[in-house]
């Protein structure tokens, strides 16, 4: 898989995020196949980038927990 260009990505953060910026991340959409991930306290560092069915996963077993 070759690296998307994230140079004009568009980055959002959790709602459960707080107005400090907290300990979170952010992601960016619009990238088929693929969910970019990087740390809100690190933005220049590299993003991870998650197949989307991987964070798929990731964000329903986050669900799960949550209605447990």
């Amino acid at each position: 898989m070759s690296r998307p260009d994230l140079n004009g990505a568009v980055w959002r953060s959790s709602s459960y995020s707080n107005q400090e910026g907290g300990d979170c991340v952010e992601v960016a959409d619009g990238f088929p196949g693929v969910v970019p991930v990087r740390d809100s306290k690190a933005p220049n560092r590299s993003a991870l980038l998650l197949s989307a069915a991987c964070w798929a996963s990731f964000i329903d077993q986050l669900k799960a927990a949550d209605r447990a």
